[in-house]
């Protein structure tokens, strides 16, 4: 992100025009995945980039890589699908703050749905961390879209709960123990 923010910079913004999300448009639906690695400028990049490698890495410690992966998918999908349906039509979206959102909700119903320690813990810890971060999926500011956090925090939702859980281990079984008139040993 931070390459493509520096050439996009010195390219005068074209990577956003070519890369961004319209909504509306169906020239170019490949945008719902390349828009979260565009951002509008440098203070919009450096808002995204803590939050992003944090949570983003949360998700990938709490599920491995794979579940990473397809969180991100399901994410992007799912805020890339939304924005462009309930946005004013031709409104430019870029920035990675739909995945932000997402890994957000993810990490949050991830410790609810799977009930292992490490989840809840990261799940706590994101809330007391991040929780005010909630309050971007309501329109607030001109200019920011309110619309790829509320799509990206239900994208993290369904991820959550779509993901298969973790195998959990299966019990030991007990060795044989052999049979004495007084039943067996212990």
């Amino acid at each position: 992100m931070w390459i493509f923010e520096l050439f996009d910079s010195v390219a005068g913004g074209a990577l956003d025009a070519a890369f961004g999300l319209r909504s509306w448009d169906t020239e170019a639906p490949w945008t719902i995945v390349t828009a979260p690695f565009m951002h509008a400028n440098f203070a919009h990049l450096i808002s995204n980039s803590l939050p992003f490698l944090v949570l983003g890495s949360l998700v990938a410690i709490s599920g491995g890589l794979s579940r990473f992966m397809w969180t991100t998918l399901i994410v992007m999908a799912v805020s890339g699908i939304g924005v462009w349906l309930f946005s004013p039509p031709g409104v430019l979206t870029v920035g990675a703050s739909g995945l932000v959102f997402g890994y957000f909700g993810y990490t949050v119903l991830r410790g609810i749905v799977e009930r292992k320690t490490i989840d809840i813990v990261i799940m706590i810890s994101v809330i007391i961390f991040y929780g005010t971060l909630i309050w971007g999926v309501l329109p607030q500011q001109e200019g920011v879209s309110w619309q790829a956090h509320l799509f990206g925090f239900a994208g993290g939702l369904l991820s959550a709960w779509l993901l298969p859980k973790r195998e959990k281990p299966r019990p030991t079984t007990q060795g044989y123990a052999p049979y004495t008139p007084y039943g067996p040993y212990r």
